[in-house]
């Protein structure tokens, strides 16, 4: 599903199914996002500043150094993968 460059901030996502999910550029910023699926989802270029993360599943998400994530939020520790480009 493309969700690019979709607002969703301050919605209330709990458990949503973001599964493989194009959300790059999409602004997440402070959604409420308990237990929701984002694993294999696109976040390329996404803000999730102030988003709650908790319990959400990133497993292979995909994210690049434009991604911004809440304060103290250790995607790759989550399970997400970041992508670079190189030349």
């Amino acid at each position: 599903t493309d969700f690019s460059g979709s607002l969703f901030r301050n919605a209330d996502l709990d458990g949503a199914n973001f599964y493989g999910a194009n959300l790059s550029n999409a602004d997440l910023s402070g959604a409420v996002m308990d237990s929701a699926d984002l694993t294999r989802a696109d976040l390329r270029g996404a803000n999730l500043q102030n988003a709650n993360l908790q319990n959400t599943e990133l497993t292979n998400t995909k994210y690049d150094r434009d991604t911004k994530w809440p304060q103290n939020f250790d995607p790759e520790t989550a399970g997400a993968i970041l992508l670079t480009m190189s030349k």
